[in-house]
């Protein structure tokens, strides 16, 4: 028998996959890349670890602009922030289906746990979504199946109930328990790894969806990097270091305007919207303000606009704390 595993490089999707395998269950991972992931090293490089460890195929799946039409407009609403978690796993898991019947598997495991996360991991939470997948009783979570209706894989026989766990609530020290008798001992952070889930982000980005509701993933990469200000009908976003003023050169379209001090090292930064002469000024003295300029003294910041030829300099004294406050995002 074969199922197709969820496999984020977590501890929890780890432990499900390695359960089924102690069953002869074959078994064809999958990690799905979003926009919004947050690892460090690469979203698929903790399940590339584990896949490589146990043994077991991985298909990485990455998401692009269709993905951001469940975050602007989620069927089944947000978390505490702008996560729409729900809809998500609703279609992380159709996609999973899809990869199930071209691999010939007969089901889906996860590593999810009754009662770790509000939103999505809930008794009628697991009902909805395998509902709406179209799916119910083929997606098996064994770290919790004990506490769930009995699945189809279960009910034929293809797995032993009796050898699956039912694990309940946020603690995880019977995962790290087993973890151990595993010599599990690398795993990605429990955190959950999505932007969507931190409060600063999340302001940013309903920020973004308040005055441009049609955005695109270059504007979703642009959210995480910098100082976020809003100039009335324009978005103004400043690099903290070299690097970031590198990234914020490579997200840089037509239309957007660039500026930079003269004569002094200091920040990128990037003017996107709807942009007038005030715009230019007040950006000019953000910028200033963010340099190694002394802030009492008047500097030259350079400007010029992406794609059109453009350009121009403007004088200006760097902007004041109680100004920059009200214009800041985030």
């Amino acid at each position: 028998m074969k199922a197709v595993s969820l496999l984020s490089g977590g501890l929890d999707s780890t432990l499900a996959l390695r359960i089924m395998l102690d069953q002869a269950i074959e078994v064809s991972a999958v990690n799905f890349v979003t926009p919004f992931c947050t690892l460090d090293r690469g979203t698929d490089y903790w399940a590339r670890r584990q896949s490589d460890r146990l043994g077991v195929e991985l298909k990485i799946l990455r998401f692009g602009e269709e993905y951001l039409d469940i975050v602007k407009n989620p069927k089944f609403g947000y978390g505490s922030n702008m996560n729409p978690c729900i809809d998500c796993r609703i279609f992380m898991l159709r996609c999973a289906k899809q990869f199930m019947e071209q691999v010939g598997a007969s089901f889906i495991v996860t590593g999810e746990v009754l009662g770790q996360r509000p939103s999505s991991q809930r008794m009628d939470a697991f009902k909805l979504i395998d509902r709406e997948c179209g799916f119910e009783g083929l997606i098996l979570r064994p770290l919790s199946a004990k506490l769930l209706p009995i699945t189809v894989p279960e009910r034929e026989g293809w797995v032993d109930r009796e050898k699956l766990l039912g694990l309940r609530g946020r603690s995880r020290k019977p995962q790290f328990r087993l973890a151990k008798e595993y010599g599990i001992q690398e795993f990605s952070s429990p955190a959950g790894g999505c932007l969507l889930t931190d409060p600063g982000f999340a302001r940013r980005l309903k920020e973004l969806m308040d005055f441009s509701p049609v955005f695109s993933l270059n504007d979703v990469e642009l959210l995480k990097l910098g100082r976020h200000f809003r100039l009335a009908s324009a978005k103004t976003v400043v690099g903290r270091n070299e690097v970031e003023n590198e990234r914020l050169t490579k997200l840089w379209r037509e239309g957007d305007l660039c500026l930079e001090v003269e004569g002094y090292k200091g920040p990128k930064t990037i003017v996107r919207g709807v942009i007038v002469e005030g715009n230019i000024l007040l950006a000019a003295r953000i910028t200033a303000r963010y340099s190694d300029a002394p802030g009492s003294e008047v500097v030259r910041v350079n400007y010029n606009f992406f794609g059109s030829g453009k350009h121009g300099s403007v004088d200006v004294s760097a902007i004041e704390e109680h100004e920059l406050k009200k214009l800041k995002i985030g």
